[in-house]
């Protein structure tokens, strides 16, 4: 019975391929593909942002009036439906007075446009008569639903058996709202259950609920599910993760290896595989051409897609770029948008080395495709780094990761060692900018020994960091969290 298939609802602010601004969106369409593969019954809820393509995605009306309740009334949403794959369904939470718009965040009324969507699809699950034994949420945006299941729908049958299981993306990014929100959510009368540092007068942390209140919490590595419980990455929450750590697990993303495959990438120059990583040099040289580098070669390019910020390391890129290009040979590419100091910075860079630095203040999805295939090297020397998923897109392309020991960084990269050859990289431990200096001259040194590079990205090639592995770990996890609460609720029993 144990090993029955089970009922998963992953909800998210965004899925791809339908909305994306980060790395939440590539979680969210790639995981219940692999969860649909391991023999499961796995759904996914988002809204239905009025940006969404209606026809290219062949959406279809699954039920057309939804009451929602909603600051004490009853507002109506629709739900379409549309699919990932051929195989999982994506059921889309439509209100044109929420969802009509051009982008996913940053509006003033989000706390009502994210409350709407969650209760909406809790209320869709029960008109569509489908109760999931999980409803998976990830990041602030949902929530408030492991809230409710312990407060307003704590005695509704229909989820009597429903766990909630809630994923933390990204715990710098929490969700603080004025205490309106309450009403809105009709909770404000269940205050006293909470401790009183999550209980504030004046704010409502979405977060800290979801962490209080859900049945397992996990976060995307195992290091960094480690380093929030410490006051440097638990960003004010350490102390209730620590009170949750027998409930906290790691489990690292995946990557879709399908969709990340240099054999049949359709924006990159040449195809290739780890039996002959020697035709990704013809992707270098293209590169080099298409961004105005002077082709070689045997002079090392190194590879940047981030967003320009300190959390992404640019304040030690700031430090000691200047040394990096007047003393080691290599050329450099950059793709990404931020802080306009950084945008000023590597500009000038680029004016002061046209035919050695490429910088595209920009985001373009082939463009990133092409720099991973073409580069050498991949640099990510970030502060904090959850996951990651530009170091597993370089590992699968053949671009060597130079790398800060943090977060799932340092769960997938492993230090090269010229003694004995093992690691896939290179890597740091103090987030020091003479550190990342350090490890990049290593790098840079040992791209001139053939043989020894080659080795290298075929090591590279060769891990599986495919989503196979970590779908099957989400599965023992919602099992766990299943025989937890029946162990719990046996236990309560057994007490009176």
């Amino acid at each position: 019975m144990s090993e029955s298939p089970l009922k998963i609802l992953v909800l998210a602010a965004e899925v791809v391929p339908f909305a994306k601004t980060g790395g939440l969106a590539d979680v969210a369409g790639a995981l219940p593909k692999a969860l649909k593969e391991l023999g499961h019954d796995v759904r996914v809820a988002m809204p239905g942002y009025g940006f969404i393509d209606r026809e290219k995605f062949k959406l279809n009306t699954k039920v057309a009036q939804l009451a929602v309740p909603m600051n004490g009334a009853t507002e109506q949403a629709s739900i379409l439906e549309g699919r990932i794959g051929e195989t999982v369904p994506v059921y889309f939470v439509n209100n044109s007075k929420y969802y009509d718009r051009d982008g996913i965040y940053m509006y003033n009324d989000d706390a009502d446009r994210f409350v709407f969507f969650c209760r909406a699809a809790m209320e869709m699950v029960k008109a569509l008569n489908w109760i999931p034994d999980i409803l998976h949420c990830n990041d602030w945006h949902t929530a408030i639903i492991p809230n409710w299941l312990q407060t307003i729908y704590r005695d509704d049958p229909f989820f009597e058996k429903t766990i909630v299981v809630y994923t933390i993306h990204n715990l710098a990014y929490q969700g603080v709202f004025g205490r309106r929100v309450l009403e809105i959510a009709g909770i404000e009368n269940y205050q006293g259950m909470l401790p009183p540092a999550l209980s504030s007068e004046n704010q409502v942390n979405m977060m800290g609920r979801g962490i209080f209140f859900a049945d397992v919490i996990n976060t995307v590595s195992e290091t960094y599910a480690q380093e929030i419980l410490t006051p440097d990455y638990g960003e004010g929450f350490d102390w209730l993760l620590k009170e949750r750590r027998d409930r906290l697990y790691g489990i690292l993303n995946g990557l879709d290896y399908e969709v990340n495959n240099p054999a049949t990438d359709p924006h990159i120059d040449q195809h290739y595989d780890l039996n002959d990583p020697e035709l990704k040099l013809q992707n270098k040289l293209a590169l080099q051409r298409e961004a105005g580098l002077t082709p070689n070669a045997h002079t090392p390019l190194i590879g940047m897609i981030s967003r320009l910020s300190d959390q992404k390391g640019f304040d030690l890129i700031g430090q000691v770029i200047e040394a990096m290009m007047a003393n080691l040979n290599f050329q450099f590419i950059l793709l990404g948008t931020g802080a306009e100091y950084y945008h000023q910075l590597f500009s000038n860079i680029k004016q002061r080395y046209p035919d050695r630095a490429a910088v595209h203040l920009t985001f373009n999805s082939a463009l990133a495709q092409k720099i991973y295939a073409g580069s050498d090297m991949f640099l990510m020397p970030s502060r904090f780094e959850p996951c990651g998923l530009g170091q597993l897109l370089a590992l699968r392309y053949g671009s060597i990761p130079i790398v800060r020991e943090t977060g799932g960084l340092k769960d997938t990269v492993t230090n090269f060692d010229p003694r004995t050859h093992n690691g896939n990289g290179f890597t740091f431990e103090k987030y020091d900018a003479m550190a990342m200096y350090t490890s990049i001259v290593r790098a840079v040194e040992t791209y001139q020994y053939t043989d020894v590079w080659r080795t290298l990205i075929q090591r590279a090639m060769s891990a599986d960091f495919s989503w196979k592995h970590s779908a099957a770990k989400y599965v023992e996890l919602y099992r766990k969290a299943i025989t937890n609460r029946m162990e719990r609720e046996y236990a309560t029993v057994a007490g009176h």
